[in-house]
């Protein structure tokens, strides 16, 4: 039977081009998050079952690859629940598993901690361009922090790294689970109906007022006061410069605690002081964040270039103490990496040399050959010639080699010649 080579439906594989590219950007983005302190961590693939299906991963968790029990036999009955089949998931994003490596772990942690993790995660999605049902995220948190220092940091750390990747002119939008919380009760939205409300509202750059008002009232029963009401509040609140915050908040929101927009006013003053040609921000009463484990402030950047956000998270107060019985300050913030790769442009290419040797060459030549240039600190790969030189020279260069030095039997490896480019090689 002949075996399908192609991956699984909604994977890929990565060539070596594509994989340097991805080196290159994850390299640089690590160090400026290095420079911050973060330090790199790594948690596994699998998780328990029951902590990936806690209700706090909102929609991802109808998106959950899970495991079968070892020792199940090939059959089992029809009436078996699912529960009693699977113990073990396959993670959907990286913060769940940094809460339980953190419980796990917080003795021997610095306190705060700051942490970065880099890798794969599995999504059941279905598969379209840009989406893909194992893709990798790279993420930053800082644990232990209850102040607003930690979302500004965050923040300016996350635009830094994409800075350094060459990603400028993004936009940071930011908010608060909890303003919209009082956005929505103010507003008159039962509490039962905060849930659907926010998912509407949430796409309101994608349908409009219209669609978003339409949804509400036709499909969530909201009367239509109410959610004229909310829109007034949304709209009188938008692109509010960072000195107008807490006022216009306290203003439009009469609901809203004192404290929250003091952290919202404390944030946007903390990214004012930054250099408005590397950052830009905006306060926008919109945006909402899928995740429910959300309990504070939740910010996501945007670009031009870029059909969604590149980069997103938030607050998530309440869940480390869902494994350890006490609430832990924590927030976090995710880049969408596969996303910004496609943004950047391809690694650069090394200095990669061929050291080209004749049959009659003995092996250990040719690697004491390669073996010398590479003290040059330089990419070297013996290989032996095959066909007709310019034909072989020609594969070489495709295959992203720079350079060349023909080996002849004898040769000197202290006495080598310089290596031809390959980009003046003869005809």
């Amino acid at each position: 039977m002949k075996i399908d080579n192609s991956p699984a439906r909604g994977t890929r594989d990565l060539l070596p081009a594509a994989v340097a590219t991805r080196d290159h950007v994850l390299g640089l983005i690590e160090g400026v998050y290095r420079r911050f302190g973060y330090q790199r961590i790594e948690t596994p693939a699998l998780e328990r079952i029951e902590r990936l299906t806690g209700g706090q991963g909102g929609e991802n968790e109808k998106l959950l690859f899970k495991v079968l029990r070892r020792g199940l036999g090939e059959q089992v009955a029809a009436d078996t629940d699912l529960a009693d089949l699977v113990d073990l998931g396959l993670r959907f994003d990286l913060t769940v598993p940094l809460t339980r490596f953190y419980s796990q772990y917080r003795a021997e942690l610095p306190q705060p901690f700051r942490s970065f993790q880099f890798g794969p995660v599995w999504r059941a999605e279905r598969p379209q361009k840009g989406r893909y049902r194992q893709f990798y995220q790279c993420d930053i948190d800082l644990v232990g922090e209850a102040s607003v220092l930690a979302e500004a940091e965050l923040i300016e750390a996350t635009t830094e790294a994409l800075a350094a990747v060459g990603l400028t002119g993004a936009t940071v939008r930011l908010s608060d689970r909890r303003f919209l919380a009082a956005l929505a009760a103010d507003s008159g939205v039962p509490e039962g109906a905060r849930p659907g409300f926010f998912v509407t509202v949430d796409k309101l750059d994608k349908i409009g007022w219209d669609g978003v008002t339409a949804e509400l009232v036709n499909d969530r029963g909201l009367p239509a006061e109410v959610v004229r009401t909310a829109r007034d509040k949304i709209e009188a609140l938008a692109d509010l410069p960072a000195d107008k915050v807490a006022d216009m908040l306290a203003e439009v929101v009469p609901g809203l605690p004192d404290a929250v927009a003091t952290d919202l006013a404390t944030t946007a003053a903390c990214l004012g002081d930054l250099p408005a040609d590397r950052l830009r921000w905006t306060f926008d009463p919109t945006l909402v964040r899928g995740m429910g484990y959300y309990t504070g402030q939740i910010f996501e950047v945007s670009h031009p270039d870029a059909a969604g956000s590149v980069a997103g998270g938030g607050r998530y107060d309440e869940l480390i103490g869902r494994s350890l019985g006490t609430d832990v300050p924590a927030c976090g913030f995710s880049i969408g990496f596969e996303r910004i790769v496609d943004l950047v442009a391809a690694a650069p290419a090394p200095e990669r040399i061929a050291v080209l040797y004749d049959a009659d060459v003995p092996v250990e030549q040719a690697l004491a050959a390669a073996r010398r240039l590479r003290e040059q600190d330089v990419v070297v790969s013996a290989i032996r010639r095959s066909g007709k030189l310019p034909a072989q020279l020609g594969r070489l260069e495709g295959w992203g080699f720079t350079a060349f030095l023909p080996l002849a039997v004898d040769q000197d490896p202290a006495r080598l010649p310089p290596p031809r480019p390959l980009n003046a090689r003869p005809a």
